[in-house]
């Protein structure tokens, strides 16, 4: 067991880089930077692992924040692997890396990502850490949680659907997707903010107050940085996007406008 803020806080940067290597030495066997989005998940599920067993504090809201988490990271990783099984690099990372080699991505890709799980890990380590203080906050958590996953669950059902159908559109403007342009996207962020209640802001106003940068960094990421800025370069090219983009929001979501 550990019983320090700074000692579990150092399993997961240990954690973090590892997962970081690997996936590294992954993707320079098999040509594809963008195998770090498995990682991405799958790495969060390690870290409140470790902090679920090598933790001191409320035995059952650590393993309730292990179960969160790893609902979240093991269908986004399986998501992601299944869709990208024989596709080549994912055009976001063609343009990051603007063609360097594995020193660009290390620095721009692997080492990045590696601080920033750090960074959104930080509710995991207060829950290995922090005793339970207000429990109806783990109730909120797990509500808000819930919101997310389905958003990001339903949201990528639909579009998996529409890339199926021979008869779709040039834009995906049905279900989630008429409330938000990246309904996957919203619901990441807001299992975050969830994961946050659950595991920081129900251990006391300190622990909250250290640990709300996770949320924030990644509604931020996801929404701004490698997220749904980033594939709008992409999709603002195809034909009907500015009407749909006009009548839809980019991020939050609302109710459908009429065309």
């Amino acid at each position: 067991m550990i019983t320090t803020w700074w000692g579990l806080a150092l399993l997961a940067v240990g954690v973090s880089a590892a997962a970081m290597v690997v996936t590294a030495l992954v993707a320079r066997r098999v040509g594809r930077v963008s195998v770090v989005d498995v990682t991405w998940g799958l790495a969060l599920v390690a870290i409140a692992l470790a902090m679920a067993v090598a933790g001191t504090a409320t035995p059952w809201r650590r393993w309730l924040v292990l179960v969160l988490v790893a609902v979240w990271g093991c269908r986004l990783a399986w998501h992601i692997l299944r869709r990208s099984r024989g596709k080549g690099e994912d055009p976001r990372y063609e343009e990051l890396l603007d063609g360097g080699g594995l020193g660009v991505a290390v620095r721009k890709v692997f080492l990045t990502q590696g601080v920033v799980i750090c960074l959104i890990a930080l509710p995991l380590v207060a829950s290995g850490h922090s005793d339970l203080t207000a429990w109806p906050v783990v109730v909120l958590g797990v509500v808000v949680w819930a919101v997310g996953v389905a958003f990001e669950t339903v949201g990528d059902a639909q579009l998996t659907a529409y890339q199926q159908d021979p008869n779709r559109g040039p834009v995906l403007d049905r279900g989630l997707w008429a409330w938000t342009r990246h309904p996957n996207y919203f619901g990441d962020a807001c299992l975050w903010w969830g994961i946050w209640l659950a595991g920081g802001a129900a251990s006391g106003w300190l622990p909250a107050l250290l640990t709300v940068l996770s949320p924030l960094a990644m509604t931020y990421f996801i929404r701004n940085v490698t997220g749904a800025k980033l594939l709008e370069k992409t999709m603002s090219t195809r034909p009907g996007w500015d009407a749909y983009a006009a009548r839809v929001p980019l991020f939050f979501p609302r109710p459908p406008r009429r065309p």
